[in-house]
């Protein structure tokens, strides 16, 4: 046989070099493969906003204290939702997870039960609740100098769109409570859009961040990628204003704040995920 198979002119040692390289190759293209696309629980579009330095607070003597001095802060790429976090994303995560509903804010039985809401900003969310909903989603809570940016991009002005002052067709601002008709659905306003195209970072529903609440910070934080103080009592900050805020709170610059289980009809938020470097949440 072993002559046949020589008069048939195969060469065994070319044979059993192929056996032994065929696992081989087997194991380079297992590892060579692209990785499965992340699968994304929350369908929503995300805006990149890319490395670099911006402008972050305001001048001494300009807005309020707690924005003074105004520097130059490094933040490296991440991308974040175009839109608030809305009720009918909000009830998903819920139904989901099993996460307590928000209270209702338009009147009596459960949020779910009301229609015509579902493209309104989600409030009545504590910080702990925005952070479950971006842990849920792969994301996580933005920092201030995340928030900040996105909202005014790099030449230092003052709200998302310009140094012109608000309007009704920029913002939904400095208004009373009306029930379903006080809150507009995300992204309707597009001439308050940030230079990134990032919308409703003024006004409709104040946004939760990622850092503890100090007035000083900005005096010591480092110009590079900060990430808000160390532990600090119990009042995280909020940004963006609401629906309900007079246009001094409605700027890119203007720092909010509140303790992390407050609830109000005007505090929601959205959701980052970084694209160099991964922030813990502390």
């Amino acid at each position: 046989m072993t002559q046949s198979l020589r008069r048939r002119g195969i060469n065994w040692i070319s044979v059993l070099a192929m056996m032994t390289l065929a696992p081989a190759v087997a194991i380079v293209s297992l590892v060579g493969a692209a990785p499965p696309a992340l699968k994304e629980l929350d369908q929503v579009p995300m805006v990149t906003i890319p490395a670099g330095p911006f402008l972050m607070g305001s001048p001494e003597g300009k807005g309020r204290a707690d924005e003074w001095p105004q520097r130059s802060v490094h933040l490296d790429q991440f991308a974040i939702d175009q839109v608030e976090v809305t009720n009918e994303r909000y009830l998903a995560f819920v139904a989901t997870t099993g996460h307590r509903s928000p209270t209702n804010p338009y009147g009596t039985g459960p949020l779910s039960s009301v229609k015509g809401i579902e493209q309104l900003p989600v409030v009545q969310a504590t910080w702990y609740d925005a952070k479950a909903y971006c842990s849920w989603a792969k994301k996580r809570l933005p920092t201030e100098a995340e928030w900040e940016k996105a909202a005014r991009g790099t030449d230092g002005r003052l709200f998302p769109w310009s140094n012109e002052p608000a309007t009704s067709k920029r913002a939904n601002f400095d208004r009373e409570w009306d029930e379903e008709k006080t809150l507009h659905p995300v992204g309707s306003l597009s001439d308050g859009d940030s230079p990134y195209g990032v919308k409703d970072m003024s006004g409709n529903a104040r946004e939760w961040v990622q850092d503890w609440y100090d007035p000083e910070y900005y005096q010591h934080a480092p110009d590079r990628n900060p990430q808000g103080p160390d532990k600090k009592g119990v009042v995280r900050s909020i940004r963006g204003g609401s629906w309900h805020s007079p246009i001094s709170d409605i700027t890119a610059t203007a720092r909010g704040r509140g303790g992390f289980a407050l609830q109000t009809h005007g505090t929601g938020f959205r959701c980052v995920r970084g694209l160099e470097t991964q922030i813990q949440q502390k």
